[in-house]
């Protein structure tokens, strides 16, 4: 072998290990959950992990960093290397930081990088099963007719349960009371205790105590009735579209990541989004996969614009801040 010819192998030979190292994944991909194990965020971005892990052929661990309503764990992910190892799955919460906290690290429409729409939950607003009002109407004139003597439950400041009880409140009109908790555990103890009159939650940890009757469910803010709970009507059907609102969660990659990795990402999504075991499982949960349209990067960020702009003058009006 001539000298040339030994130069280009060993240039060769030593840029293998490199291309090698370009190809995307070729190690664990961490999936950040900014929420304590065990509730419904837990359990999607465990089958979201599940899912990824079949399609790229690479582990996927699932890590939660729960604080300051999902703003630690988001604020992780935007600081990490932007390489596509670190991901976060968060939800609606990812819309309200902005108003809630005046002094983020991070902003949630620049400092990711967005891979899609993932799945939805619904809300439904409910009561004690012996409380006075027995239909929507009547709920509404009962709160009305008491303002801020009417009380909702929130599970924590910023969390979906306490929006959702903002944007009643907004939809009818009259100032309420609410009440905050720490966790949706303590506070639906409290509303089937009538120690809080209504709480708006959602079914995935309230469904059986609906159809066993301790709960009386009034409203759901998905966009049709659900099989498991038939009975309950619908925002829309009901004449208040303003509550047709669900828990929505996005995949986000930190700001910077490779264009082609996010398309793998991308890609990976899309196919989780339409794969019949992944929609069986979340319907266990009351929770549904969002349609192929919307597991895009274009679809996320519209999605996230949308929403702050939503709730961030909800949030001002009612002077709520986080600490």
């Amino acid at each position: 072998m001539t000298r040339i010819a030994a130069c280009i192998f060993a240039a060769l030979f030593a840029a293998l290990p490199a291309a090698a190292q370009e190809s995307y994944p070729s190690r664990t991909i961490t999936l950040v959950v900014p929420y304590a194990p065990g509730g419904g965020s837990d359990f999607l971005g465990r089958i979201l992990a599940e899912g990824l892990h079949s399609r790229l052929n690479q582990t996927v661990l699932v890590q939660n960093l729960a604080g300051a309503g999902s703003v630690v764990g988001s604020q992780f992910v935007a600081k990490a290397k932007p390489d596509g190892y670190t991901l976060l799955l968060n939800h609606v919460g990812m819309s309200t930081v902005p108003a809630l906290y005046k002094k983020l690290n991070f902003d949630p429409l620049a400092s990711y990088e967005f891979v899609g729409l993932y799945a939805e939950a619904p809300m439904m607003i409910m009561a004690r099963k012996e409380f006075e009002p027995k239909t929507f109407a009547e709920l509404v004139t009962y709160a009305k007719g008491r303002g801020d003597k009417f009380t909702m439950a929130s599970s924590g400041m910023g969390s979906s349960t306490h929006l959702c009880a903002m944007l009643f409140q907004e939809a009818i009109g009259v100032p309420i009371t609410i009440v905050q908790y720490k966790g949706a555990g303590p506070a639906v103890i409290d509303v089937r205790s009538g120690q809080v009159d209504a709480i708006c939650d959602l079914p995935t940890t309230t469904s059986a105590q609906i159809r066993s009757g301790d709960l009386r469910a009034y409203l759901l803010t998905a966009p049709q009735r659900l099989k498991s709970l038939p009975d309950v009507p619908t925002a829309t059907e009901l004449g208040v579209p303003a509550l047709a609102i669900g828990v929505w969660f996005g995949v986000y990659a930190p700001v910077g990541t490779p264009k082609s990795v996010i398309a793998t990402l991308s890609k990976a999504l899309q196919e989780i989004v339409q794969d019949k075991s992944v929609a069986e499982k979340l319907a266990g949960i009351e929770t549904y996969l969002l349609p192929l349209d919307q597991a895009t990067p274009e679809a996320l960020r519209a999605k996230l614009a949308s929403q702050i702009a939503l709730w961030t003058p909800l949030i001002e009006k009612a002077g709520v801040q986080a600490e």
